[in-house]
């Protein structure tokens, strides 16, 4: 986060001393207060039908070491108190974990501070008087349902397309019947740390959900367990994922920049190939279909 030029006891721009005591660099925490004043501009949608505007709120006594999901309550409280509708926002694990924490922070997906997500991000990265811009996902996909809280079930459609693997029901096989060499299990857990927030199509300038489709079908393709149904699972999520409405990549990597387990954009090339290939073995099942009618 940048500092706010002018306000006293802040340092300026990166490499510019403050005053004693404090970092000159942007982004350092607020140490030189322990409550914060500040000023909200949030986008605010009674529905999904109904238009939005950027309403401003006043927020005061926020701690520094509060997270941002804290300063909203403290937010709803005030605004509760005063009779007015408290802000929507979507949130649960406030751990990091669940995904469900989606908000614009001054143009930047959860914030913008690396491998962070908006539960984990904390006001002592804040100062005194700040001007902070509060916005929902903003992507086709993800409609608004109101104020801050979107519809991602996009992501439900495609996971249902093809993220999981089919196994006859039975007892669970021995953990080392399968051998998966060190550096492809690594891979597949790299992969698999995507918490479906929806920051990489919020990134996105045009909205795509590469990263994301990409990663749900890394995790599985990096493990033998998935290499039965790789073609079909690769064809059918990209399919659902441009059905859903998704743009197309055009590899700006504003997803990598913005994801906040830090996926690797390699996980697309490694899409890419598959689907190239899967392509091709389903315009050649589907021409053999039509062969035999």
């Amino acid at each position: 986060m940048s500092n706010q030029p002018g306000q006293p006891g802040q340092s300026g721009q990166s490499g510019q001393s403050g005053q004693s005591g404090q970092s000159g660099q942007s982004g350092s925490t607020a140490d030189h207060a322990s409550t914060l004043r500040l000023k909200l501009h949030i986008w605010r949608q009674p529905d999904r039908a109904s238009a939005g505007k950027m309403v401003t709120y006043t927020v005061e006594g926020v701690s520094t070491h509060a997270s941002f999901l804290e300063m909203l309550d403290i937010l709803n409280e005030q605004l509760i108190a005063r009779g007015e509708e408290p802000v929507a926002f979507d949130h649960d694990c406030r751990e990091g974990i669940c995904g469900m924490c989606s908000l614009m922070i001054n143009g930047r997906p959860h914030g913008g501070k690396p491998a962070t997500t908006t539960c984990q991000l904390h006001m002592r990265f804040f100062h005194d008087g700040d001007e902070i811009w509060i916005e929902p996902w903003r992507a086709h996909a993800f409609p608004v349902i109101k104020d801050l809280c979107v519809d991602r079930s996009a992501f439900d459609h495609v996971i249902a397309q093809g993220g999981f693997i089919t196994a006859n029901c039975g007892s669970a096989p021995d953990a080392n019947t399968i051998l998966v060499p060190k550096d492809h299990a690594e891979r597949s857990m790299d992969a698999a740390a995507c918490i479906g927030c929806g920051a990489c199509v919020a990134a996105c300038p045009n909205g795509s959900a590469m990263l994301f489709v990409a990663a749900k079908l890394a995790h599985l393709h990096h493990l033998p367990q998935g290499q039965p149904e790789r073609m079909h699972r690769t064809h059918a999520m990209v399919t659902a994922m441009d059905a859903a409405g998704f743009g197309n990549c055009s590899n700006h990597y504003e997803c990598e920049a913005a994801c906040p387990k830090e996926i690797s954009r390699d996980v697309m090339a490694m899409l890419n190939r598959d689907y190239a290939k899967a392509a091709y073995v389903a315009r050649e099942r589907d021409d053999k279909s039509h062969g035999s009618g």
